[in-house]
């Protein structure tokens, strides 16, 4: 990829000097923003000792350097940034130096921002609070960070961002919280991420930064000559007051691509677009994700290939974002996973031999991610750790949840018992009883109706049923009914009832019988 620049520095309208300095070398495409502090004549020596310092230091890894360009599995991408934080601590100890044997120039530092592109790779080393802006399919990612009390702030949740000029902390906004030089050695940050064909870089001090937003950079960088496009963010800085120097160093990527490159850089986007919907990753700004590609490695698999194997020891979370796989124990079938989703998550937290295997059911890309570049972005990124280790113990919340109630529901399965032949023989002997039932309780199959029914069922009425006794006793009952005298005393009583009614009734209903006693005669044609 062909890489094009171009770079200016102005003293801006309030400073008499300029102690701002930038460095382009475009035999390693090293570029970098330094920005002098320390008072008068102090900053800008800083500044200098800064990038004359990196340059040569970076021209002494020359080897190291093809050795990368060349593709060799000798030279790692992390001996790459180690070179550069070397510069930088190099360039600290002799700017500290310097100010020690230089009274006037005591406390004297300077911030160092600076991008190196290696093919399609990018590097980054940065102390202070100038900045590098990545512009991407016109949207704009700072992917440094401030060291500067301002921002610290913020990031405690102690201020917000729009609040700063009207706090306390508004005269120590241009505070920084590292520097180089200022001490004998800094801690410095590190990046290094994807180059894609068509990205553009802006490297910039402060006082560019202060007047510059999204719009503006996107705006100012739709001009095809780059040497116009710093002309026009210098110009944006001094039209808002110029309180300070003002540098900026503009790159671009041509977007002349070779296939290979093409494909490579759908796979970025790819895998950008599928960690965003990750749940482990779903905090995550852009930088940070760019941070978390920078970690992983794209692995291709073919229709039955395996990618882990039970009982092996677990060292990777595997992201899917191409294809189709299966997890299987044995040839028992458990599940299949498709382009979004992940598995091995538990391989970040220790090194358990897999439970289960996992093979592809068709061509399919994965990302990995190892565990022990998982551990060195936590010791590293202390922002960054707490989003992912918080989002981690979220997964493994609601993985816990599910298999509780997996369990919860399997148990109760286990424990349930089959009552469907006792049902089945309950509902035949329901029908049966009931069949006998209906029998027995039919006024049609008897002649005769139970004492109990209705006088309409039966020709002879019930004695409890009619006001007129019935002739025919029920069950060896008396003859005449009990609110009535009987015929025939139990006890000796009287065969004339108490109250005065007849004791029995003649064919003409209403009419009564003279006769005290019944005739014998007529009980014997009344019994049956």
């Amino acid at each position: 990829m062909e890489i094009a620049y171009a770079a200016l520095t102005d003293v801006g309208k309030k400073r008499d000097h300029n102690e701002d300095a930038f460095l382009v070398d475009m035999d390693v495409d090293l570029f970098a923003v330094c920005d002098g502090m320390g008072g008068h004549a102090a900053g800008e020596v800083a500044s200098a000792i800064a990038v004359q310092v990196i340059q040569e230091a970076v021209e002494q890894n020359s080897d190291l350097l093809q050795g990368y360009r060349s593709d060799s599995e000798q030279v790692e991408r992390y001996e790459v940034l180690q070179m550069l934080e070397h510069a930088i601590q190099t360039a600290c100890d002799r700017i500290y130096e310097a100010a020690q044997a230089d009274s006037a120039k005591r406390g004297m530092g300077t911030t160092c921002s600076m991008l190196m592109i290696i093919g399609d790779r990018g590097f980054i080393g940065h102390v202070g609070d100038s900045r590098i802006y990545l512009i991407r399919d016109k949207m704009i990612h700072q992917l440094t960070e401030d060291h500067s009390l301002v921002n610290e702030l913020v990031r405690r949740g102690k201020l917000k961002r729009d609040q700063v000029e009207g706090s306390p902390y508004a005269e120590y906004k241009n505070a920084v919280t590292r520097a180089v030089g200022v001490y004998p050695s800094v801690e410095g940050d590190t990046l290094d991420f994807d180059v894609l064909p068509g990205d553009q870089f802006l490297l910039c001090s402060d006082g560019q930064s202060a007047y510059i937003d999204d719009k503006i950079i996107n705006t100012t960088f739709e001009a095809e000559d780059l040497e116009i496009v710093v002309q026009r963010l210098i110009q944006v800085a001094n039209d808002g007051g110029g309180h300070d120097n003002i540098t900026s160093v503009v790159v671009r990527v041509s977007e002349d691509a070779e296939a290979a490159q093409e494909e490579k850089a759908a796979d970025f986007n790819l895998t950008i677009e599928v960690l965003q919907q990750i749940p482990l990753f779903k905090y995550c700004t852009y930088k940070e994700l760019v941070r978390i590609v920078g970690i992983t490695e794209v692995q291709t698999y073919p229709k039955g290939g395996m990618v882990i194997e039970e009982g092996s020891d677990g060292d990777h979370l595997f992201v899917v974002l191409k294809g189709r796989v299966k997890l299987h124990k044995g040839d028992a079938y458990i599940t299949s996973f498709t382009p979004g989703m992940h598995f091995g998550e538990m391989a970040l937290v220790d090194r358990t031999a897999r439970s289960a295997s996992v093979s592809a059911e068709e061509p399919s890309s994965l990302v990995r991610i190892h565990r022990r570049d998982f551990y060195a972005i936590i010791r590293q990124e202390t922002g960054l750790s707490v989003k992912l280790l918080w989002s981690f113990v979220q997964v493994l919340a609601d993985r816990l949840r599910d298999t509780t109630t997996s369990l919860g529901e399997a148990r109760m399965e286990a424990t349930a018992v089959d009552l469907t032949e006792e049902l089945e023989l309950t509902e035949e002997a329901g029908d049966e009883t009931a069949t006998t039932e209906i029998k027995i309780a039919s006024p049609v199959a008897s002649p005769v109706a139970s004492p109990v029914a209705s006088p309409v069922a039966s020709p002879v009425a019930s004695p409890v049923a009619s006001p007129v006794a019935s002739p025919v006793p029920d069950s060896g009952a008396s003859p005449v009914p009990d609110s009535g005298a009987s015929p025939v005393p139990d006890s000796g009583a009287s065969p004339v009832a108490d109250s005065g009614a007849s004791p029995a009734a003649n064919d003409d209903i209403g009419t009564e019988n003279t006769d005290p006693k019944p005739k014998s005669d007529d009980l014997k044609d009344t019994i049956p």
